[in-house]
């Protein structure tokens, strides 16, 4: 049986990895710095993370939500002291796109209302109501394209103030960190001001931070850099570390009711055993500091490469942004160098998404592959 081809794949299949490499079915070494699209948080095969795993399959690695489970309440109590977020609610799920459906969901329950405001080159996920808040049309179908949603442009206050009087919006969902749509960040003015505007107007205010959260961004969330409190709070990538694993914060205002949202999978044991090793990894490495230290070293080469025409992101979400299309000096980089980075929809953005663990030598060894093949004239003569 064929799978089902729906991706475009470079012709490298891992078969092992170690911190911030990869290794491949030939023992070729590969410096990993897209992390699966910022999933690998605390680098592969983390000695503590496969610890944990390990012992917790061979003990039970699953049973339903009918049942107690303190793996549960102990990853919520790590997750709440770390994070700062005291007082709200976990609810588990299994990945961004699920944890963004019941944030989306919970918004219209609490509001009773049923359209969703969102933002140019935002992307929530592929299920039914994230997907229709995500501004790409080519992966909405018909029977997503039922939601209601106004997508309105990033710092576009005066269009959020219109659209939220209406009296009919239950969420406004936004990345503070944009990821695929290419790093592009709202100001602290405007996302204060749609925090104020969603609590005037009855209107759930949600923080995809899917992505940028984790310690991403140099904060545990990217909210944080932020004078705002969200409703809801959207997290996984970098939750479980490579473990299917998500889930939303939500605000304690908000109600539990039985039967309100539901999963199977969501919040097992192993899920959870994964996410308490990646909590307990960020807090006993200091990763955060380690994100702010290699962001500022990064940041600081990048300065000095004239083909960058722009530097965007926070943290170890990063995108370099060049006046030429990425796609060839991805390549070069993959099977010249060994070099695992991202793509954009921007298709001059180079994105870094690198474990949290990474290293100056890492990032040294980027930079002379990347100057390396920006002398190469193909490269150079692609822009014109």
């Amino acid at each position: 049986m064929p799978l089902f081809n729906v991706y475009p794949l470079y012709d490298v299949t891992p078969v092992s990895g170690k911190g911030v490499y990869v290794y491949d079915d030939q023992g070729a070494e590969y410096l990993d710095l897209y992390g699966g699209h910022a999933v690998i948080s605390i680098g592969h095969a983390h000695p503590k993370y496969v610890e944990a795993v390990s012992n917790q399959v061979s003990k039970l690695g699953f049973y339903s939500n009918a049942i107690q489970n303190p793996l549960q309440v102990k990853l919520a109590d790590r997750l709440e002291k770390l994070s700062g977020c005291k007082d709200y609610q976990l609810f588990l799920c299994n990945s961004g796109a699920e944890a963004n459906e019941n944030a989306l969901k919970l918004a219209s329950f609490k509001t009773g209302k049923s359209r969703v405001v969102a933002f140019k080159n935002g992307f929530h996920g592929r299920t039914s109501a994230a997907v229709a808040a995500t501004d790409n049309p080519n992966i909405i179908a018909p029977i997503n394209a039922q939601q209601e949603v106004t997508i309105l442009d990033l710092n576009d206050i005066t269009g959020v103030k219109a659209e939220l009087e209406k009296g009919d919006v239950c969420a406004v969902i936004v990345e503070f960190i944009q990821g695929v749509g290419g790093l592009d960040q709202g100001t602290s003015d405007f996302f204060e001001q749609v925090y104020a505007l969603c609590k005037a107007n009855n209107t759930m205010f949600i923080a995809d931070e899917v992505q940028s959260g984790y310690v991403r961004s140099g904060k545990f969330f990217a909210f944080q850099h932020h004078n705002v409190t969200p409703d809801i709070i959207s997290i996984a990538k970098g939750m479980g570390n490579g473990f299917p694993i998500g889930g939303i914060l939500i605000h304690p205002e908000i109600e539990a009711k039985f039967g309100m949202l539901g999963t199977t999978f969501g919040g097992n044991h192993l899920a959870c055993a994964a996410g308490l090793a990646v909590l307990n990894v960020i807090e006993e490495k200091q990763l955060m500091n380690n994100v702010i230290n290699m962001s500022e070293y990064f940041i600081k080469i990048a300065q000095t490469i004239p083909q960058i025409k722009k530097i965007k992101g926070r943290g170890l979400m990063l995108g370099l942004e060049f006046d030429f299309e990425v796609g060839d000096l991805r390549k070069k980089l993959i099977y010249e160098h060994h070099i695992f980075t991202g793509g954009a929809s921007n298709k001059k953005l180079l994105r870094i998404l690198p474990p949290l663990t990474v290293r100056k030598e890492h990032i040294n060894m980027f930079f002379e592959a990347l100057i390396g093949v920006l002398a190469n004239s193909e490269i150079v003569e692609a822009k014109v």
